[in-house]
């Protein structure tokens, strides 16, 4: 029974133990006299280092695109993206006889078709007037909602790309110079690339349109079966696009909006109106970033063994040794109260700049060997196997109490072991965990349930740590005084 009580107290523990460094009398506080527990503490050493980082799985909420330069680092980094646009369910058009776009023999037209991508600016980086220019690639099949798709990920090579199809080229800035300084200044504009689809269009049949617009609108009035929904609008209609840098360096734009719109007139009750079909690339179909880095230069940060890097999208991780054993093994008879561990930011040695990048908000520390199940099955820190810090005012990453992650280790280890004496041979990785950048979204405003992903944005920092500085794993025993 005293050893349930153990458990069954320990969140009190690690929570009076978190504001007060005296254990003193930290077992009479929780206890009464007859069972009284004996607190320790213990300190051990763990080890780190810089991991480059190959691709990470790359379906994601956020867009990113753009090619910079880290000038604390000197390395570069391209982000490209495919994405599909999904199709409102139980869509209501007006009825064929009421659309006023028609040609001259009297079929349905759209008056213009264009993409609209509206910048999330705080998210963005680098210079507002920097440009980039975009190749819109019409694909030639839709993205598989049963495939894995990493940052790596080519569409070329795995031909995605329609060779005769749809291709749009276009010049971009943040700050959309096309309109005059009143239009800007007003206090509901907002900068946005718009791109014109409005050229002759031949679709997968060798069917000739005047516009891409008119290839949806004419397949909406004869095929209404295909716009029932997201999945039948991508596999019969629009597979999507994939957005491609044709050409430029300083800018990383970060998209918030991607949409479709589709221009046309029509009459009701002797009124006319202009009105817009509209289509967006949302959470609820797929979208996945390509992220091409420059591996020579991380590759070098790697290799210095001073400290240890975080990098994102898809840079460099920290890879953790952690002392399991010698935490468990040291005291056998304890239940283990806390586990704390502080990973703190190195300054950079940089010149003050306004395009250095920043340190990541968040990020998790999960098993090495789980990393790939961890974001293809979407789960989420459960402090259990995965724990999440924020960067404090102190500069640095804590993770308050690592005890269940110790255990679970150790357990995995002695059934292994157990099971197979060739375990440890066969789970080199057993005792390692890595640390890496990640983003929160939320699903959606009115529900607190988060989605975790790999961090698609920039972010970089050093971390003390490297081959000869250890990292202080700090753990709190208890048992009681009468075993």
């Amino acid at each position: 029974m005293k050893y349930k009580l153990v458990t069954a107290i320990a969140v009190s523990a690690m929570a009076i133990f978190s504001c007060s460094t005296d254990t003193d009398t930290l077992g009479s506080s929780l206890t009464n006299e007859t069972d009284k527990l004996e607190v320790s503490t213990g300190s051990f050493s763990a080890y780190t280092h810089s991991v480059l980082v190959d691709s990470v799985y790359a379906r994601n909420y956020d867009t990113y695109f753009g090619r910079v330069r880290d000038p604390e680092t000197g390395t570069y980094v391209k982000t490209e993206f495919m994405a599909q646009f999904n199709i409102q369910e139980g869509l209501s058009m007006p009825t064929r006889n009421e659309i006023l776009s028609k040609d001259a023999e009297g079929n349905i037209v759209a008056d213009s078709c264009e993409i609209w991508m509206i910048f999330d600016k705080s998210a963005c980086f680098g210079d507002s007037l920097a440009s980039l220019k975009m190749n819109i690639l019409e694909l030639n099949k839709p993205m598989s909602e049963a495939e894995t798709y990493y940052s790596n990920y080519d569409p070329r090579k795995e031909g995605f790309i329609r060779e005769d199809g749809l291709k749009k080229s276009f010049l971009f800035s943040l700050s959309n110079l096309t309109f005059s300084d009143s239009i800007r200044s007003t206090s509901d504009y907002t900068d946005y690339a718009r791109i014109s689809l409005s050229d002759e269009y031949t679709d997968r049949n060798g069917n000739k349109y005047n516009n891409y617009g008119t290839y949806i609108l004419r397949n909406y009035y004869d095929h209404p079966e295909y716009f029932k929904n997201s999945y039948a609008f991508t596999n019969n209609i629009c597979p999507g696009f994939f957005f491609e840098l044709a050409d430029g360096l300083g800018l990383m734009a970060k998209f918030y909006v991607i949409e479709m719109r589709i221009f046309y007139r029509f009459q009701k009750s002797n009124t006319e109106y202009i009105s817009f079909l509209a289509t967006s690339s949302t959470p609820e179909v797929l979208q996945t970033t390509q992220v091409t880095n420059d591996k020579e230069a991380l590759a070098s940060l790697v290799e210095d063994q001073s400290c240890t890097y975080l990098k994102a999208p898809a840079g460099i991780f920290t890879e953790v040794t952690l002392p399991v054993d010698e935490i468990v093994q040291s005291h056998t008879t304890d239940s283990l109260l806390s586990v704390n561990m502080t990973f703190q930011r190195q300054n950079s040695n940089t010149v003050e700049s306004p395009y250095l990048l920043s340190a990541p908000t968040s990020i998790m520390m999960i098993p090495t060997d789980s990393l790939k199940v961890f974001f293809e099955k979407e789960k989420s820190y459960d402090y259990k196997s995965a724990f999440m810090s924020t960067l404090a005012t102190t500069n640095s990453y804590t993770f308050s109490n690592i005890g269940n992650l110790i255990t679970l280790l150790s357990e995995n280890k002695r059934k292994g072991l157990a099971s197979d004496p060739e375990w440890l041979d066969k789970h080199p990785n057993w005792n390692k965990v890595l640390l890496m950048p990640i983003a929160v979204t939320s699903v959606n405003s009115t529900s607190t349930e988060s989605v975790i992903e790999n961090q698609m944005g920039l972010a970089s920092t050093k971390l003390m740590g490297g081959l000869n500085t250890p990292i202080e794993v700090k753990v709190v025993y208890a048992r009681f005084k009468n075993q």
